[in-house]
């Protein structure tokens, strides 16, 4: 009994006999004898309805919302295990199969959305092409989505459920069922018929659970075939035992049940045949990428489960030819396929031929425009190189080498696990430790590491170090993070057998190592490389911190030896010089090692007296900058090494100039030492506080002499100016710390009469000014702080204070500054708009929080231009942005209502330049006098505001300076009189291009009378258009802004302003309409006739 061949069988099946029973298949339709009678209609109505809630093949919902009872409903759910859902179903069918493949029909039919519903006439009278085109008739074209591509994670969820559903009905039905020859042949011609279908969401929905169906019928087969294969060798086994002892009844057992494994293997490869051909050929070249990647996908399962069978040419082929394939997300499931196989090396003998065929293609893909394309083409190049060095040829190992210097991180880090298996994976690590031991190493990573800066440098990349080293970090930190080893390539003589570092070398070495330290002390990738510092996890932190000990142990005493090897070696120098700032600096106090600080110091001090290059005297002072840190003990050790040196440089520089300027010497010779010495203090002022060694004065004299003789060398003059702009610099910064200086009193005056000259000179470049001065700083302020700015924070206040103070600039005459304010309006709104956020527009702009500080000047703005300014706003605006109501949109929100208020109040006419109430009352009393009437024009929307009266002047007590744009009028025809107070934009475009004259204010009036002679009413086109003529006659003659083309009014303005001459007509916004027309654009063409790609040769010469 030991010996026979047990096959479990699922609870349902074996508690029914006669499916036990040896198989006696009968015909769809027919009953055999050993089956039992077909029921009626009722009885086959009232056994359903006991398990699955079902009358005549129709669904019934439970009035009070109760448990689902279709199958869709159940499995879309999942609320019940998957296999008591399958259980259920069989015991249903063994009551009544065509019951129950009728709900499974159903089943299918509602999984593709559609609310069609199969009844049992048309199962029992209808053939499958019939019932399938009754179906797409009642299938909702309203709606392109169904449940596959519905979004959201219960349908997510149901995609999971139903392919699991398809997946235990098999293993559940395996020992008999499914050779009844009743279920399965429903079943898979159903599935044929919908994947044939021009509807997509039958086509995509039968194909998948064909796809599923086939991979469950492939482990059904599989089982078979082990079964078959310990049936073979029991039968042997009892057939080679001597007669004696020899069972012949078993041996009889066994041949019967090799028959009939065979037969049920028989069955499944012909259900399997049915499927690939019917669906699977014709499916794989889908019209819909998604089809086509679902048959990639499981095409690539069958042959890695059942590779005896499914891994060879026949199948392979189709993966290679969809190696081609137009969309990513195909060709991305080919390789994942092919990676699956690839991973076991004993099926590389089957894919050698397939390999030597595709190999190619493979490895363009590498360069493949899509990136998670690319990545896996390159892991599964790796894979290949893994399984056989041979495969791949040297070109083919250089075109995947240059990209480990992609700046796409993913594809940089794929590239760099191929470098590491092809050139830097030990092969024999035991021999290798062993041959450094008899060397004298204490690493055996030696001739990897020279085979590494050979790579660099033949790269011809040699600008990208950090690129280099982040892509080769996942794959082989250990190499890289071996200081020890690249340290005694460097210091000590080469060992018998080792070639000597050339001095290209050298520097590619220490390159790659100071590459190395700061990816390991800053445990993030280089610019470039990534979208920014990610939060470490806790075990990341962990190796930071213990790599950052390491490496801050082993050159607290390397590196004085290097610097002291390599000081006269610039480039060299200056790449050793950034070690320092990776240290854990508190590592010199806590292991006494003050003598290795020692060491550093007086290498740097020797460094600096012998080199004058740019890049070795900034390393310099940094390094010094580093060590000075006041958190750290050392730091009274540093600054007095570092003042001591200062002091000799200060004097030997004073001595210098002392000399140069008095000729008492060799000129060449001090000019010599002052450049030198002066291009230190250049340095050294960038990163410390160098004015108590007052250097500004000797500069000064430099500079003086400079410019009374004329024969300073440039040099000297360059770094005597920068050495007295750092000072000062930092006199600046004392004075916003709070620090006295001498020099306070006068830069404050110095700024206000800036200031105030420019203001007269030009009032709307001024206005620009100081909007601009507010930009910058709210950008410095967001790069601070990020896009989530604390509008509470004292940075922000400070910023609308400061805006406070430039408004109060402007003074009380509105009328003086009215353009000059509404310029500042216009590119204030514009910056707060100009950037949307990168989450969706649902968010605000990232600048939005400017307008809070924009709001500081509206109260500057003349009621009439309020409006104005408002319409502008509203361009800017969309539909939600004026109903948000969040926190982040109250900057907006405080901005409009500055706006609004007492702007509503003014309902002037554009074109009659009074309103209509004041006109009224105006002509019952007469006409107003002379004065009064200048200045009621001087308020209008029209021309007339912009005719400023000739006595205005702009305040001050100084003279405005002979090269401004401002001309007197005095003695001039009115016609040619340029308007004393009008502001110029562009002289340029002034000057070449006449018809850019005309004001920002002044277009949007002119925009917005063109807009009311849009609307067709006549009476108030009647009283515009003379008004119109004037308004364009005077703007024309006197204001030489740039006319902005940008503008559009909001509906509310329209309404507004052609309510304008009627005071109590109520303003109405209207929602917008919505266009019935959208929704029927948006509906998918389910009957395109191009659903299938028929020209298969035409497929297969795509290129991507």
């Amino acid at each position: 009994a030991t010996d026979t061949v047990g096959i479990s069988m699922s609870i349902s099946e074996m508690e029914d006999p006669e499916m036990k029973g040896k198989k006696k298949r009968g015909r769809p339709g027919k009953q055999t004898s050993n089956k039992k009678p077909r029921k009626s209609p009722t009885d086959k109505t009232m056994s359903v309805a006991r398990g699955r809630g079902k009358a005549n093949g129709v669904a019934q919902h439970n009035g009070d919302g109760g448990d689902p009872v279709t199958l869709f409903e159940v499995v879309k759910l999942g609320k019940s295990a998957m296999q008591s859902v399958v259980d259920e179903w069989i015991e249903s069918y063994k009551q009544d199969r065509d019951l129950a493949l009728l709900d499974l029909i159903n089943f299918f039919i509602q999984c593709s959305g559609c609310k069609g519903t199969v009844r049992i006439e048309m199962f029992r009278n209808m053939q499958n092409a019939e019932i399938i085109r009754k179906m797409t008739e009642e299938f909702d074209e309203d709606s392109g989505d169904y449940p596959l591509t519905m979004p959201g994670p219960m349908w997510k969820k149901f995609r999971y459920n139903f392919c699991e559903f398809i997946s235990v009905l098999i293993r559940q039905c395996q020992y008999s069922i499914i050779y009844d020859e009743y279920m399965m042949d429903t079943v898979i011609s159903l599935l044929t018929g919908l994947s044939d279908s021009q509807v997509r969401a039958f086509r995509h929905t039968s194909t998948l659970a064909a796809m599923k169906l086939m991979t469950a019928l492939v482990n059904v087969a599989l089982n078979l075939s082990i079964h078959q294969d310990n049936t073979q060798r029991q039968y042997e086994a009892e057939r080679n035992k001597i007669a004696g002892k020899r069972a012949n009844e078993k041996l009889e057992l066994l041949l019967q049940k090799r028959k009939e494994l065979q037969e049920n293997q028989d069955e499944i490869e012909n259900m399997m045949n049915s499927i690939f051909k019917g669906i699977f050929v014709h499916r794989y070249r889908d019209a819909i990428a998604e089809i086509r990647a679902i048959c990639i996908e499981e095409i690539g399962v069958w042959m890695k489960m059942y590779s005896d069978a499914f891994l060879n040419d026949s199948y392979l082929k189709y993966v290679g030819w969809t190696l081609h394939d137009r969309q990513g997300e195909v060709r991305l499931k080919c390789l994942k396929a092919l990676q699956n196989l690839y991973t076991n090396r004993e099926l590389f003998p089957k894919l050698e031929l397939f390999t030597n065929r595709f190999k190619d293609r493979i490895v363009s893909m590498t360069l493949d425009k899509e990136y998670d394309v690319a990545v896996e083409a390159i892991r599964l190049v790796t894979l290949i190189l893994q399984g056989s060095e041979d495969a791949l040829s040297n070109e083919d190992c250089e075109n995947v080498y240059h990209l480990v210097y992609s700046a796409h991180r993913p594809v940089a880090v794929a590239a760099g696990e191929f470098l590491h298996r092809k050139l830097f994976s030990r092969h024999d690590p035991q021999a290798e430790e062993a041959l450094a031991k008899r060397r004298g190493r204490s690493s055996p990573n030696g001739n990897l590491i020279r085979m590494l800066v050979l790579f660099f440098l033949e790269s011809e990349l040699h600008e990208h170090a950090a690129y280099l080293v982040d892509s080769l970090w996942e794959s082989s930190q250990e190499l890289l993070k071996d200081w020890e080893c690249m340290t005694e390539l460097l210091l000590e003589e080469p060992v018998q057998g080792e070639e000597m570092l050339s001095d290209r070398q050298e520097s590619a070495l220490i390159e790659l190592m100071v590459c190395t330290i700061r990816q390991a002390a800053e445990a993030h990738p280089p610019v470039g490389r990534g979208t920014g510092k990610r939060v470490l996890t806790a075990k990341e932190r962990k190796t930071q911190i213990d790599d950052k000990n390491k490496l801050t142990e082993h050159f607290i005493m390397a590196l004085p030896m290097l610097l002291s090897k390599y000081q006269a070696d610039s480039e060299k120098v200056a790449n050793l010089l950034q070690i320092p700032q990776y240290f854990d600096l508190d590592v010199y106090s806590a292991g006494r090692m003050e003598k290795h600080l020692d060491a550093l110091l007086k290498q740097i001090r020797l460094v600096v007296e012998k080199h004058i290059e740019a890049d070795v005297l900034e390393a310099c002072s940094k390094t010094y900058s580093i060590l000075c840190s006041e958190e750290y003990t050392i730091m009274n050790r540093v600054d007095i090494a570092r003042s001591q040196l200062i002091d000799e440089m200060t004097d030997r520089f004073a001595h210098s100039v002392e000399e140069l300027l008095q000729e008492v010497s060799e000129i060449f010779h001090q000019i010599n030492v002052i450049i030198s010495v002066c291009a230190l203090l250049v340095f050294s002022f960038s990163a410390h506080d160098l004015t108590r060694w007052d250097l500004f004065g000797n500069c000064y004299r430099l500079l003086k002499a400079g410019i009374e003789q004329g024969s300073m060398p440039e040099q000297i003059a360059v770094q005597a100016l920068q050495c007295s702009h750092y000072s000062i610099l930092w006199q600046l910064v004392k004075i916003t710390e709070g620090v006295p200086s001498k020099y306070y009193n006068d830069y404050g005056d110095i700024i206000k009469e800036t200031l105030s000259k420019t203001r007269q000179t030009d009032k709307i470049l001024c206005a620009k000014t100081l909007i601009l001065s507010l930009q910058q700083l709210f950008n410095e302020l967001l790069q601070d702080q990020g896009p989530n700015l604390d509008r509470t924070s004292s940075h922000v206040s400070g910023i609308k204070e400061l805006a406070r103070r430039f408004a109060l600039t402007f003074g009380l005459d509105q009328i003086k500054t009215r353009e000059a304010v509404a310029t500042l309006h216009k590119d204030g709104i514009e910056f707060a708009f100009k950037y949307q956020n990168p989450r969706g527009p649902e968010f605000p702009p990232i600048n939005l929080a400017f307008l809070e500080v924009l709001s500081e000047f509206s109260s500057k703005l003349i009621r009439q231009d309020k409006k104005t300014v408002h319409s502008y706003l509203e361009k800017f605006m969309s539909e939600s942005m004026s109903e948000r109501r969040e926190d982040v949109w109250l900057p907006l929100i405080s901005y409009r209502n500055s706006l609004l208020t007492g702007g509503d109040e003014d309902h002037m006419s554009v074109t009659s330049g009074s309103s209509s109430k004041t006109g009224s009352v105006r002509s019952k009393k007469g006409r107003p006098p002379l004065h009064k009437k200048r200045i009621e024009e001087e308020s209008s929307v029209e021309g007339s505001w912009m005719m400023r009266n000739d006595t205005l002047q702009t305040p001050g007590a100084l003279q405005t300076p002979q090269l401004t744009s401002t001309v007197l009028r005095e003695n001039r025809p009115a016609e040619h009189m340029p308007d004393p107070d009008s502001e110029p934009g562009s002289e340029n475009d002034y000057v070449h291009n006449p018809q850019m004259q005309m004001s920002w204010l002044g277009q949007q009036k002119i925009e917005e009378v063109n807009r009311k002679d849009r609307t067709g009413m006549n009476y108030i086109k009647s009283r515009s258009n003379q008004g119109v003529r004037q308004t364009v006659r005077g703007l024309m003659e006197d204001d030489a802004e740039p006319i902005f083309e940008d503008v559009m009014m909001s509906s509310r303005g329209q309404l507004e302003d052609m309510n304008e001459e009627f005071e109590d007509t109520m303003v109405i916004d209207l929602p917008p309409s919505r266009n019935r027309r959208e929704r029927a654009e948006l509906r998918p063409d389910f009957f395109d006739s191009a659903a299938m790609i028929e020209d298969e040769s035409m497929f297969h010469k795509q290129t991507i």
